[in-house]
């Protein structure tokens, strides 16, 4: 239960700094390094991170945010598979 929390916050949180980011940018202030938002999407918030391109319009017309989050995500997604495939296996 505590790896779902965590995984829900971690998606929170990238949702919340692409949020940020874009207020940031419209307003010309100090802004979130890209590598930071690649980063939190890596850790495990790319469902998050992706949401908040949607919703916020944010970083969608750049290749490396267009390319990146779909696939981080993916890759996140088959590992989660994998590990609810393992457990299931294993307690049969």
């Amino acid at each position: 239960m505590f790896i779902i929390a965590l995984f829900l916050i971690i998606n929170l949180v990238a949702f919340v700094m692409y949020g940020y980011d874009k207020r940031k940018a419209k307003r010309h202030e100090w802004r979130v390094s890209e590598a930071a938002l690649l980063l939190v999407a890596l850790a495990g918030g790319p469902y998050g991170a992706w949401l908040g391109m949607k919703v916020f319009r944010h970083k969608t017309k750049h290749w490396k945010f267009r390319i990146l989050i779909p696939l981080i995500a993916l890759l996140w997604t088959a590992g989660i598979m994998y590990l609810i495939w393992y457990c299931i296996s294993t307690y049969e």
